[in-house]
């Protein structure tokens, strides 16, 4: 029986739309340029290729030559181009028409740049739902492939594994198993002595048509760090592999695809790959695509952002070209690092989540232009629990309010599309104007400890609290919260009103406390607000006038300001001054909010935002009552 192992070389690239031009350099010098270049010179080696559009547009503007290196591979019929979404999405969370247009705008640039139309797809993360089936084969995708992992989560075992056929709703698709631990040793070891063992997996009695290596390997054994070059790493492995003579044929997913006859069904389970993501993560105990959006608020608020785009995408009327442009920007802001901690931080990263909300809000722009741009106010389920939110829509801002201690949950400025609650902490979401009451014997280096660990520290947490709905006035952009008193906690006998109003740039939020109770209650009243800016230091922040010298000063890691009415922030990236202000004297501290997340096995600090938090000391007798009122104004 012939013995031939038909293998299958995949090479996969994506850079998150956020980094920068260094972060894509890198990566072209030390993987994408050697890769090709040594490959060109082994013409019996074929490969399939997978890049992400943002990877091709990047190289069509920096690196052109490359596009003429990889077009000679394709005339010579040497590699084979792979499909998939362009932004490289998390498809199982997209509508689907957006799940369409995102793979027919990759497959529309790969025919136009390079004359070929890909028969087959990659899936970023491998995300896979049974239901994608029918968006694949609409869009002319005849085969995806799955970790073997996910293979074994669908029933099939053994050491060997063949592709598959698997099914939904009356189509069908081939699945092909990417071996993943063959994959992975590559990294450690010389690729000979990977494949030789691989080899001896594959006894005589496997059927040809399952005797078949498909990897897809992201790192490459080094065997001296110091002084071995990128090329000779890349000229090693492709030698190693010439090595195994007709024990091995090289072959493309397209080819094997019309090849295979008699394959069997299988039907897999909404998996995903799971070793992308860092050890320890919520993600990696959960093999659930859409389990994140419960585990990490921050991915789920970019979700119901998205969600919430499309809608409006949707309801544009009668300008086509208008109606493409938004929806381009929307797909810009479904890439799969906003909605999960990747190893390279993803959701984690300030300028990931930046950078997905910039597009939602370009694309909201757009649809606001063939709407209008007419203030509202609208009580609608924006999260998707089960539960309307509060949304001011203004012509310069948006600002979403939740009945969970009536605190706003997004706060965007429209002409710089940039969201200020856009923030990050593990286990639960920032909020603005999450309120406190707290003992009057707290202090400054107090407070930034061990917060819930410390009752007369923690006090009464008003932001975890849920407020009662009063009145909502959309004529006048206003809407009423409530908070009554409530047994068993400190400072239970404090009822707490607040009201926002949102006209032009500035937000007005208002409170009133009352004593409740028959004793006198004496407390800190510390609203919280957290902004998110593009960063903490000179070139990004600076805190305007807040000593008796009026200096510009750069805002250090946590400052006690007294007796002030106003605080006001220039925030240099965007070009804004935000500012806050009261119509009673208040002190304030301010600190900067970092989480410390897992990057490529390294743990790292990452900036997330600053946090505001006026402090008022009240003293309330029975029946008495306290008013106090703060404006958030950005000016361009």
């Amino acid at each position: 029986m012939d013995q031939t192992i038909q293998f299958i070389l995949g090479s996969h690239y994506h850079i998150p739309l956020s980094a920068g031009d260094a972060a894509f350099e890198e990566a072209y010098k030390a993987g994408l340029k050697p890769f090709i270049s040594t490959l060109y010179k082994y013409p019996k080696i074929q490969a399939a290729l997978h890049y992400s559009g943002v990877v091709l547009q990047w190289l069509e503007r920096a690196h052109p030559e490359f596009f003429m290196l990889i077009g000679d591979l394709i005339s010579r019929k040497q590699v084979e181009l792979l499909g998939g979404g362009f932004y490289e999405p998390m498809m199982p969370l997209l509508p689907l028409s957006d799940k369409i247009g995102q793979i027919e705008l990759l497959t529309t640039y790969l025919r136009k740049q390079f004359g070929k139309r890909p028969q087959g797809c990659m899936l970023p993360l491998m995300a896979w739902e049974p239901q994608m089936v029918g968006p694949l084969n609409a869009c002319g995708m005849a085969y995806t492939f799955l970790d073997e992992k996910q293979f074994r989560q669908g029933g099939l075992s053994g050491d060997v594994l063949a592709p598959s056929i698997t099914e939904d709703q009356g189509k069908i698709i081939t699945v092909f198993p990417v071996l993943s631990r063959i994959a992975d040793g590559f990294a450690n070891r010389r690729a000979s002595e990977v494949i030789e063992q691989a080899l001896q997996e594959f006894s005589s009695s496997v059927p040809q048509k399952e005797r078949i290596i498909c990897v897809f390997p992201e790192r490459f054994f080094v065997e001296h760090p110091d002084t071995e070059a990128v090329e000779f790493t890349f000229h090693r492995f492709f030698e190693d592999l010439s090595g195994f003579g007709s024990r091995i044929e090289f072959t493309q997913p397209g080819k094997l695809f019309k090849s295979s006859r008699l394959l069997k069904k299988n039907y897999f389970p909404s998996s995903l790959k799971e070793d992308n993501f860092p050890k320890n993560s919520f993600v990696s105990q959960s093999s659930l695509p859409r389990q994140f959006l419960v585990g990490c608020p921050e991915a789920n608020g970019i979700y119901a952002k998205m969600m919430f785009t499309h809608v409006l995408i949707n309801q544009l009327r009668g300008d086509k070209s208008r109606k493409r442009t938004a929806r381009e920007e929307l797909w810009k802001a479904q890439g799969y690092d906003s909605f999960c901690p990747t190893r390279d931080g993803g959701v984690s990263r300030h300028a990931v989540r930046k950078t997905a909300y910039k597009a939602l809000l370009e694309a909201e722009k757009i649809t606001r232009e063939k709407r209008g741009g007419i203030p509202s106010l609208v009580h609608f389920d924006f999260d998707l629990d089960g539960e309307g939110e509060y949304l001011f829509q203004g012509e310069q801002i948006n600002c979403y309010i939740t009945l969970e201690g009536a605190g706003i949950f997004e706060f965007d400025y429209l002409p710089r599309a940039w969201n200020y609650l856009d923030t990050f902490q593990h286990g639960f979401r920032r909020t603005a104007f999450a309120d406190r009451l707290v003992s009057s014997d707290i202090t400054f280096q107090d407070f930034p400890g061990a917060l819930a660990a410390d009752p007369r520290i923690h006090g009464r947490y008003c932001g975890g609290e849920r407020f009662e709905l009063l009145k909502i006035d959309k004529d006048h952009s206003r809407v009423y919260f409530r908070l009554p008193a409530k047994s068993g906690v400190p400072y239970g006998n404090v009822e707490l009103e607040k009201n926002y109003h949102l006209k032009k740039d500035t937000l007005t939020v208002s409170y009133s406390l009352y004593n409740r109770g028959g004793v006198p209650e004496t407390f800190k009243f510390i609203p919280s607000i957290d902004l998110s800016f593009p960063g903490e230091g000179e070139p990004f922040l600076r805190l305007l006038d807040y000593n008796p010298e009026e200096q510009i000063a750069t805002v250090p890691g946590s400052i006690l300001i007294i007796n002030q009415r106003d605080i006001t922030f220039q925030d240099i990236k965007n070009e804004t001054l935000i500012k806050l202000t009261s119509n009673r004297n208040f002190d304030a501290w301010i600190r900067h909010i970092r989480s410390v997340c897992s990057c490529r096995g390294i743990l790292k600090e990452l900036y997330q935002s600053t946090c505001i938090m006026p402090i008022k000391p009240v003293s309330l007798d029975p029946d008495e009552n306290f008013q106090i009122e703060f404006q958030l104004q950005i000016q361009h």
